[in-house]
């Protein structure tokens, strides 16, 4: 079985400021890593390849430093890694991802099963995993838990929130998970030495997938006018000095003036 893993250089949302005067987000200096749920794509695609047999291939669109987490990644008992460059200075959208993603996954060949993030830490869009489905003509279950493969076709629990149904689809299939799919591994140090030695390539987009600037342009259908971030005025009141049960009643009757709680 050949599985394609489709994971995201993301920032590091825990590390971006907003400035409380302007409400600009702050995003010069930033870090990116290997996105949370990114994690559980590579589990679940190495729980795939350990279940069944096969291969794991993996994918990222992203700048040259992407490869460090590729190089992490490959340690999650995948095969081989492919970095697809991205233009400089460009903000891309799901729609421009999404063809380069999907001209990268033709190029080697067909996979029987793709697995993607439902959403990525800092986009949020879920549209690329539903939107590459259906660029490939192939089914797709998203939210996917709980995965199994009998006969030819991928049985799967489709979470809900508030409950699952149970999703039955034909090879070769499109999968999203969530953070609540699995419990993801962390590499070991002798997973990192052998990761070293597993092939990890870089493409450009018009040399090796043909994609040209106007290309990629005209993928794309969206249009950032503005952002603007969320600022949280704390209230800073301190309760003390007074027994247990009378700080725990003056505070309920705080947050029931916020509206948090119903009187």
């Amino acid at each position: 079985m050949k599985i394609a893993a489709c994971i995201k250089y993301s920032l590091d949302v825990s590390e971006v400021k907003v400035d409380a005067s302007t409400k600009q987000i702050r995003l010069a200096g930033v870090p990116k890593k290997l996105g949370n749920i990114d994690r559980n794509v590579l589990e679940t695609a190495a729980t795939l390849k350990e279940t069944y047999g096969g291969t794991v291939h993996l994918f990222t669109f992203g700048p040259p430093e992407a490869k460090n987490i590729l190089k992490e990644a490959l340690g999650v008992n995948a095969d081989d890694a492919t970095l697809i460059l991205e233009p400089s200075g460009e903000a891309l959208d799901p729609g421009a991802t999404v063809a380069v993603l999907a001209a990268a996954l033709k190029k080697l060949g067909s996979f029987d099963v793709i697995v993607c993030g439902e959403a990525s830490d800092d986009g949020f869009t879920y549209q690329v995993g539903p939107r590459l489905a259906e660029t490939l003509g192939m089914p797709q279950i998203t939210y996917a838990r709980k995965i199994t493969i009998e006969n030819g076709s991928i049985l799967a629990e489709r979470d809900w929130g508030e409950g699952a149904e149970l999703v039955k689809a034909p090879l070769p299939v499109l999968l999203t998970v969530t953070e609540e799919t699995n419990t993801p591994r962390r590499p070991t140090l002798m997973d990192l030495v052998k990761a070293k030695k597993k092939p990890l390539v870089e493409w450009q987009l018009e040399k090796d997938l043909g994609i040209s600037p106007q290309t990629l342009q005209d993928a794309s259908g969206l249009q950032l006018l503005a952002t603007e971030g969320i600022v949280v005025e704390r209230k800073q009141i301190l309760l003390k000095d007074k027994p247990t049960a009378d700080l725990a009643s003056e505070l309920v009757d705080l947050l029931v003036q916020e509206n948090l709680l119903e009187g």
